[in-house]
């Protein structure tokens, strides 16, 4: 996925209100950006980091840059949680997730059940197969952890996966790694211990869980390479 128009250099000033961020300019002005990440953002949100926004198309927008990318150390991070779906439709159509290819139809934002909503559903002749994509920008020693607060919502996307297996259908989960310096998925069981146990039953159920890093640049943003899942670690054990 390329952003349609350059990305605009500034420095993070601060987050806060988690949808906002204060940033400076290089031309010296300071702007508040819309921060698409409803998260903690984990070691990724440090005052006085490089970041990257993306102009607003609407002129009358309240806030007329998103926060897209900072820069670590190591690797850019993608922290715009609202792409994840882009960078999964677009990894399916280039059949970049060998585990889920080939597909006869992707439909997106599917029902589930009375009260929930699955972010694809996938169909191969007779199978059905439900998908749920999740972001990722926090990592530790390699390790890349989701989630990264506490998320009732994620617990609840688990359990609507697994009453889909069995109703008969296939489900999977994909956590989409906004960042290149991970060599590893597991849950963040010493953030959200009960997530971790919910994604350790559903597994154990038949669910496929799948963790995918992406190429992140200024320019461009992309799904490239498998990253092992390890549902066993744990800080304590590390």
């Amino acid at each position: 996925m390329r952003f349609p128009s350059p990305l605009v250099k500034g420095t993070l000033l601060r987050r806060y209100q988690r949808f906002l961020a204060d940033v400076l300019l290089e031309n010296g002005q300071s702007v508040t950006a819309h921060c698409p990440n409803s998260g903690s953002m984990m070691g990724c949100n440090l005052p006085g980091s490089e970041v990257r926004l993306s102009p607003a198309s609407n002129p009358k927008r309240k806030t007329q840059y998103t926060w897209e990318l900072i820069r670590l150390p190591a690797t850019w991070v993608g922290i715009n949680t609202h792409l994840t779906n882009h960078l999964v439709a677009e990894a399916l159509e280039q059949h970049i997730i060998a585990e889920l290819s080939p597909q006869d139809e992707v439909h997106r934002e599917v029902r589930l059940g009375a009260h929930s909503r699955i972010d694809f559903l996938l169909r191969r002749g007779q199978l059905s197969l439900y998908l749920e994509a999740k972001n990722i920008t926090l990592v530790e020693d390699g390790i890349a952890y989701f989630p990264d607060a506490v998320t009732d919502r994620g617990r609840k996307h688990l359990r609507s996966l697994v009453e889909a297996i069995e109703d008969g259908h296939q489900a999977a989960i994909c956590y989409v790694i906004q960042r290149e310096d991970a060599a590893v998925f597991a849950p963040a069981a010493h953030i959200d211990p009960m997530y971790a146990k919910e994604l350790r039953r559903a597994h154990a159920c038949g669910m496929q869980i799948l963790a995918y890093q992406a190429r992140v640049t200024p320019e461009e943003i992309k799904l490239t390479v498998p990253v092992p899942v390890d549902l066993g670690i744990s800080v304590s054990s590390r």
